[in-house]
C-alpha cells in the first residue's frame, strides 16, 4: 500500500512527545531525554540469494528507553523501512509500555526488504544474519523482539534458536510471539485485535452503546485487521467494509466474517470476494460508519481527509495511522479516536504474558490470558479516560501524559549515573 505523502512517523512521534512536556511542565534537559534513543545500531545484512548471487540489505534496532525495564518491540521487514521510522515505532512502544503498566521500555528492529519476494530459505538466512548482528544488544533482560509488519511466529523461532545456539542453551524469553510448540503463549496471535475490540467497546460504554449497536469498517485486512473484524461480527457489531492493499470490499448490513476469512485464505486478499461490492480502497475511511479501525500503515488519516470522516469513533490498529493535523480536525469535529498507543497494546500485554510463562517455564490457559487481558485493557482504558476528563484533553494527549509522565517518574526516581 503507498504511504501517503506527508510527515514521517517519527515527526508525529516527537511532535506527541512535545505537547505532552509543555502540558507537563517538563524542562528541555528532561525532554530530551524523553525524545532521545538510548542505544541504535545500524547492520548491514549480506544475503546468499538462491541463485547464488549475493545482496546486502540493511537493518536496525533502536532501544528508545529502558528506564522502566528492558527494551520490548516488534522486529520489521519491509522496503520503507528506515532508521527514522525504527526511532518512531520504538518511541511509541515506550509510551505503549507505560501506559498499560508493562515493566519494559520501548524498542524496535526492521530490514529494508519486501518478504514476498524472497524464498522461505532466504528470509531465514536474513533473519539468522540480522539476529547474529545485533546479538549484544538483545536477550530476555535487555531486549525482547516480537513479530511486526512482514514477519510472524516462524521468524520468532528463527531469532530464538539463533540467538540460544549461541548461548549454549534454549532461551524461549528472548522473543514473544513465537510458535506453541517452542514456548509460544495461547492467545498471543490474537492479542492485538482483541485489545483493540476491548477498548472499542470500552469507549461506546461512554455513550450507552455496546457492539451490537455500531457499524464498523476495518482499514487493513491482514494479522490485526481480519481478527478484530472477526472479534467485532462475533460481539455482534456489523463490519460493513473491510480492505487490503490490493483492494476494498463493502456490504450495508454487514459482511460475512466466516466467508470473507475463508475466501482470503484461498485467495490471499479480500478483493472478489461475492458476498460484497468493491470498493476504492481509500473510500472506506471515509465511509458512513460508527466506528473506523485503521489496522494497517501509519498515516493513512491527514488533514485531506480528515474532514470527510464519518466515523463518530476512530479506533488505532496500526501504528501512528493519524498525523497530528488530522488529529486536531477530528477532534474539532467531536470524534473519539482511542489512541495506538492503548487500543494496540494488546498485543504487547500478552507478549509480557509470554514472556513471564516463559520465565517460569509454567503456561497458562487460553482463558486464563484472556481474562488477564481484558483486566488490562479496561484498566488501561479507564485510567486514561480519567485524564482525559480531568485535564479536559483528548484520549491521544491523555494517553501520552499519563504514559510520559510514568517514564519521567521512573527517570527522576532512578537518577543520573554517574
Amino acid at each position: 500500500m503507498a504511504r501517503p505523502n506527508h510527515a514521517g512517523p517519527l515527526a508525529t512521534a516527537q511532535a506527541q512527545l512535545a505537547a505532552a512536556v509543555e502540558r507537563l511542565g517538563y524542562d528541555e534537559g528532561l525532554h530530551t531525554m524523553l525524545a532521545t534513543p538510548r542505544r541504535e545500531l545500524h547492520v548491514a545484512i549480506p544475503l546468499r540469494r538462491d541463485d547464488g548471487s549475493t545482496q546486502v540489505l540493511h537493518g536496525f534496532r533502536v532501544q528508545h528507553n529502558i528506564t522502566r525495564g528492558p527494551g520490548k518491540g516488534g522486529l520489521r521487514y519491509h522496503p520503507s523501512v528506515d532508521i527514522d521510522e525504527v526511532r518512531a515505532l520504538a518511541m511509541w512502544m515506550t509510551w505503549k509500555c507505560a501506559v498499560v503498566e508493562l515493566p519494559y521500555g520501548g524498542a524496535k528492529g526492521g530490514v529494508a526488504i519486501e518478504p514476498r519476494l524472497y524464498s522461505p530459505g532466504e528470509l531465514e538466512r536474513v533473519t539468522r544474519r540480522y539476529t547474529s548482528e545485533i546479538m549484544p544488544m538483545i536477550g530476555p533482560e535487555r531486549d525482547i523482539m516480537a513479530p511486526d509488519v512482514g514477519t510472524d511466529a516462524q521468524t520468532m523461532a528463527w531469532v530464538m534458536d539463533t540467538y540460544s545456539v549461541n548461548q549454549g542453551y534454549t532461551i524461549p524469553a528472548v522473543v514473544t510471539g513465537k510458535p506453541l510448540e517452542v514456548g509460544g503463549s495461547l492467545g498471543r496471535a490474537t492479542a492485538t485485535s482483541r485489545g483493540v475490540v476491548h477498548c472499542a467497546r470500552a469507549a461506546l460504554a461512554e455513550s450507552g452503546l455496546d457492539l451490537p449497536d455500531v457499524r464498523v469498517a476495518v482499514q487493513g485486512f491482514g494479522k490485526v485487521g481480519s481478527h478484530a473484524a472477526r472479534f467485532f461480527a462475533e460481539g455482534g457489531a456489523r463490519v460493513e467494509a473491510v480492505s487490503d492493499e490490493f483492494g476494498a470490499m463493502h456490504r450495508s448490513g454487514g459482511l460475512d466474517l466466516p466467508r470473507l476469512l475463508d475466501h482470503v485464505r484461498r485467495t490471499g486478499s479480500v478483493v472478489d470476494f461475492d458476498g460484497g461490492d468493491p470498493l476504492p480502497g481509500d473510500a472506506l475511511l471515509t465511509l458512513d460508519v460508527d466506528v473506523l479501525v485503521p489496522a494497517a500503515v501509519e498515516g493513512v488519516l491527514t488533514h485531506e481527509n480528515a474532514p470527510e470522516v464519518k466515523a463518530r469513533w476512530v479506533v488505532e490498529g496500526a501504528n501512528g495511522p493519524t498525523t497530528p493535523r488530522a488529529d486536531a480536525i477530528l477532534a474539532d469535529r467531536g470524534v473519539v479516536v482511542v489512541p495506538d498507543i492503548l487500543a494496540n497494546a494488546g498485543g504487547v500485554v500478552v507478549s509480557y504474558f509470554e514472556w513471564v510463562q516463559a520465565q517460569q517455564a509454567y503456561w497458562w490457559t487460553e482463558a486464563e490470558i484472556e481474562a488477564k487481558l481484558a483486566e488490562r485493557m479496561a484498566t488501561a482504558y479507564a485510567a486514561v479516560a480519567e485524564m482525559a476528563r480531568r485535564e479536559q484533553v483528548t484520549l491521544r494527549d491523555a494517553a501520552l501524559l499519563l504514559s510520559v509522565q510514568r517514564v519521567a517518574t521512573a527517570h527522576r526516581t532512578r537518577g543520573l549515573y554517574p
